[in-house]
């Protein structure tokens, strides 16, 4: 449960009734003693179907959220289950539904990205979309889902099932604060091992955009894009963006 645990006798919450129900309003809980014994907790007020997907989504988090497992193991999970997850550094991670603003962004990006393409070799693709990202000289490869990827090796890297297991040559990641740390450490880490030459770390709550390319699985540029700035890539000639018009809802 969020919030805090406080623990008050019996005579001292008939005499404080109003103001520890107000602190439990404000999602904390109290637990009231009677002669030195727990007697009474008090707890936010939950209807059935909150409770239901809380314990469903406490359920998932146990049984997925956070586990080491071999990729073999990840692929049975993720090839049986409609869960959104990825697998990073031998770890699942369990995705949440982006927000409205993240879709604008995301819907603003594909469309100029799409018509920047058209006639071009190269194809947009926006998640949920599996990659399976193999870093240098590591076996094991990490599965994710860009926000938004362009890939150019299309030919020959789709397979039997029609998943494509190419290496993306831009990758776009939106922030949110449940996956900030992660794309801008872990996936940054793996986007530059894995061979990709282009990353978009867009940062809808300051309205930014951090663009970086690699060479020789290291970063060799990155520029902090603010304001009134054009987004201009470093590896997809005449690609420029306002990033007005990234952000425009």
């Amino acid at each position: 449960m969020k919030g805090t645990t406080k623990v008050i006798t019996a005579t001292e919450f008939k005499k404080n009734l109003g103001s520890y129900i107000d602190y439990v309003s404000e999602n904390n809980e109290v637990v009231v003693t009677k002669n030195g014994r727990k007697a009474l907790r008090l707890t936010p007020y939950i209807t059935e179907i909150e409770q239901y997907f809380m314990v469903k989504e406490n359920a998932l988090d146990y049984q997925y959220g956070g586990k080491k497992v071999s990729y073999e193991e990840f692929m049975e999970i993720y090839e049986n289950t409609e869960l959104r997850m990825e697998y990073i550094n031998g770890e699942i991670v369990l995705l949440t539904s982006p927000s409205t603003f993240h879709q604008d962004i995301s819907g603003n990006l594909y469309v100029k990205l799409r018509d920047y393409l058209k006639g071009k070799d190269c194809k947009v693709f926006y998640a949920p979309f599996d990659v399976h990202f193999y870093k240098h000289e590591i076996d094991t490869p990490d599965v994710m889902q860009p926000d938004l990827l362009i890939a150019c090796d299309l030919d020959g890297n789709i397979n039997e099932k029609g998943k494509y297991m190419g290496t993306p040559t831009l990758c776009v990641e939106i922030l949110s604060k449940s996956t900030r740390s992660k794309d801008m450490v872990e996936k940054l880490n793996t986007f530059t091992l894995s061979g990709v030459k282009e990353f978009w770390v867009v940062d809808p709550k300051k309205e930014t955009v951090i663009v970086y390319t690699f060479n020789n699985y290291e970063i060799e540029e990155y520029t902090l894009l603010k304001g009134e700035e054009t987004l201009c890539s470093y590896y997809f000639e005449g690609l420029q963006i306002p990033l007005r018009e990234i952000f425009e809802q």
